[in-house]
C-alpha cells in the first residue's frame, strides 16, 4: 500500500498541519504503509506536474491551514492541474483524507472544499480531520487530540484495505450534467508529458511567441491579398520610388526575421526590388524587421533610424542621405 501526502501550507514554524501530518505519518509507517509526502511550496514552479506522482498511489492526504481565508493558492494550484492535467481513471480508485487546520476561522469549510473538490474529480473522498488551534503547544500535549489523529490515520488504512464503498454524490450527477468538457482524448503518458510541459516556463513562453508570430503572418496576409512580408515589402519599395536623374546606387539590407538579404538596385529612373544577394554594394544597413516596417508606414525615416542606432550602416554616406529622397513613404491614416 502507498499514500501520498500533498501539503498546501507555507511550512512555517508552529503550523499545526505538520504536527497532524506527523503523527499520521508514524502511524502508516508502523502499519509498513510505504508514505511520500510532497510539499507544495517546493514545487510551486512544478505543480501542474504533480497529478502524474498519484499514479501508482492507493490513498492520498489534501493538508493544507487555514491562516486567513481557504485553503490557500497552492492547494488550489494543484487540484486544477488535477482537473485538467490528472489521469480520471486513477483518481477513481484514490481515497483522500483531508486535513484542515486553522489559525484564524475556516478550518471546515476548508475541508468541505477538499471533499467536494475530490468528488468532482471522481475519487473517493473519506472522513478527514479539522481543526482550531489557537495554541499550538497546548494542542500538541493533549492526548486527546492524539488519539483522535492516529485514530483518523487508522480508518484511512483501514478504508483502503477494505476498499469501502461510498454513496453516490449529487457532485458526481452535476459534474455529468453541467460540467462535461470538450476534450482531447488523451493517453496518460501523452497526459503527464502535456502537464510537464504546461510546468516549463520557457517552452510556454516560446509556444506564445511562436503563436504570436503566425498570427501576425496570417493576419499580414489576410490584409496583402495573401502576399507574404517579403513581396509586401518588395511592392512598396517600388511603389514609392521617386526617380532621381543621373543617380545610380546599390543597397543591402540585412533584415533580423527574414531569411535572405533584401537588394535595393536603383538606377536612374528605375529601381530593382529583390530578396537575394549581390556581389557589391555601395551602403550596407542592418535593421530589425519592426524598424523596416516603421519606415515603410511612414512613421520614421532611414536617417533617424541611423541616427538613433536602430539601423548600422557600412559604406557611402551620403547616399544612406538620399534613401529617404529616392524612397518617398508617408504615414497612412
Amino acid at each position: 500500500m502507498k499514500i501520498n501526502i500533498y501539503y498546501g501550507g507555507r511550512g512555517i514554524v508552529g503550523d499545526p498541519a505538520l504536527y497532524v501530518l506527523s503523527k499520521m505519518q508514524a502511524v502508516f509507517e508502523e502499519l509498513n504503509v510505504k508514505v511520500d509526502r510532497i510539499n507544495l511550496y517546493d514545487e510551486k514552479r512544478n505543480i501542474t506536474a504533480l497529478p502524474s506522482t498519484m499514479n501508482d498511489a492507493d490513498g492520498i492526504i489534501l493538508a493544507s491551514t487555514v491562516e486567513w481565508y481557504g485553503v490557500g493558492g497552492y492547494m488550489m494550484e494543484f487540484l486544477d492541474a488535477c482537473w485538467f492535467f490528472g489521469n480520471k481513471q486513477k483518481i477513481a480508485d484514490i481515497y483522500m483524507c483531508p486535513v484542515v487546520m486553522s489559525t484564524t476561522y475556516g478550518e471546515r469549510e476548508g475541508m468541505l472544499t477538499l471533499q467536494s473538490a475530490w468528488d468532482m474529480l471522481g475519487g473517493k473522498p473519506c472522513n478527514g480531520l479539522s481543526a482550531y488551534v489557537k495554541d499550538t503547544v497546548a494542542f500538541e500535549l493533549n492526548q486527546e487530540y492524539v488519539n483522535v489523529i492516529e485514530k483518523t490515520a487508522e480508518n484511512l488504512y483501514r478504508s483502503i484495505s477494505r476498499k469501502t464503498i461510498a454513496l453516490p454524490a449529487s457532485n458526481q450527477a452535476v459534474k455529468q450534467m453541467v460540467s462535461v468538457q470538450e476534450r482531447i482524448e488523451l493517453t496518460p503518458q501523452e497526459t503527464e508529458q502535456l502537464s510537464r510541459y504546461a510546468s516549463d516556463d520557457k517552452y510556454m513562453q516560446t509556444q506564445k511567441e511562436d503563436i504570436r508570430e503566425l498570427t501576425n503572418h496570417f493576419k499580414t496576409l489576410l490584409e496583402h491579398d495573401g502576399l507574404s512580408e517579403e513581396e509586401i515589402s518588395v511592392q512598396s519599395f517600388q511603389d514609392n520610388y521617386v526617380p532621381q536623374k543621373s543617380y545610380s546606387a546599390v543597397y543591402k539590407f540585412l533584415i533580423k526575421g527574414y531569411q535572405k538579404p533584401m537588394i535595393l538596385d536603383a538606377r536612374n529612373q528605375k529601381v530593382n526590388c529583390y530578396f537575394g544577394n549581390v556581389e557589391k554594394q555601395d551602403v550596407l544597413c542592418k535593421l530589425q524587421k519592426e524598424k523596416l516596417k516603421e519606415i515603410m508606414q511612414g512613421k520614421d525615416t532611414f536617417q533617424h533610424a541611423f541616427m538613433s542606432g536602430d539601423m548600422q550602416v557600412r559604406g557611402d554616406f551620403k547616399m544612406l542621405r538620399m534613401l529617404d529622397e529616392i524612397f518617398s513613404f508617408t504615414m497612412k491614416t
